[in-house]
């Protein structure tokens, strides 16, 4: 007879099976089996497991309620029998830098790679993991482009490459193959360096706001907008597979809101 612990073991590699085959990110597959090793380990029913989460985040609630649904109907092949209204998720305004502030934050370091990425972050309007994984072949300076092959959902796009990016990958010294950012011991850069040095740079800037990496794509989209670029050329350089996911952008632009001032 299988031992309780062999069968969740079993469940568990089912669940990163069935999660691989979806090709969902490595993000994904260890939210869902964390949530799930602690359902099968609580002992509880859904019901009582999903209500230890009502104290939690809205946020946090809907990754336990969506890791189970998705356990229950692909590998126990069962019916999801706990409908529960889920709130939906805050429609937040994003934070935006200025121009003069982004600015800051470049010249707060004399360090080269840091200086970079911040660069990547706003100028191409790179999600961090995007970042991370760039290499020295994604980018292409005889088209002035860089392609990115490992995008959310893998879905593959180019951005431009600014001039700015150009005259400091010169300086640092262009390679031809390779991550584009390692580390001290020739590793990928890790999710919380970046984070890191985005929310040290912003301190040393003197910037109030709340900055993460995501804060300089944001801004990346903002001003593009505000610039006079046309939605539909920010959403393919954002790889937005909505346009409604851009249009949030529209809210927090100057432009049009500045020329509404000007009737009065």
């Amino acid at each position: 007879m299988e031992k309780r612990g062999e069968h969740h073991s079993r469940l568990i590699g089912k669940l990163t099976d069935e999660i691989k085959l979806r090709r969902y990110s490595s993000q994904t597959e260890q939210s869902y089996t964390s949530v799930v090793k602690k359902f099968l380990e609580s002992n509880k029913s859904l019901r009582e497991f999903l209500l230890l989460y009502t104290n939690k985040s809205k946020s946090s609630m809907r990754s336990v309620y969506f890791a189970l649904q998705f356990f229950y109907e692909q590998v126990l092949h069962k019916k999801f029998k706990e409908k529960i209204p889920l709130a939906r998720k805050s429609s937040k305004l994003p934070i935006v830098l200025s121009k003069e502030e982004i600015q800051k934050m470049i010249e707060a370091t004399a360090n080269l790679k840091h200086r970079l990425v911040i660069q990547f972050l706003y100028y191409a309007g790179l999600r961090l993991d995007e970042l991370r994984n760039l290499t020295w072949n994604d980018v292409d300076f005889d088209r002035k482009s860089i392609h990115l092959k490992t995008a959310k959902g893998d879905k593959e796009r180019r951005v431009f490459l600014h001039k700015k990016l150009i005259e400091n990958l010169e300086i640092l010294g262009i390679k031809e193959r390779g991550p584009l950012f390692l580390s001290q011991r020739e590793g990928k850069y890790n999710k919380r360096t970046i984070q890191q040095i985005v929310k040290s740079l912003s301190k040393k800037a003197g910037i109030k706001k709340s900055v993460t990496p995501h804060t300089l794509r944001h801004s990346f989209a903002t001003h593009l907008l505000e610039s006079g670029a046309d939605i539909r050329y920010i959403q393919q350089l954002l790889g937005h597979k909505d346009l409604k996911t851009t249009q949030i952008y529209t809210h927090v632009a100057n432009r049009d809101i500045n020329n509404l001032a000007e009737l009065l």
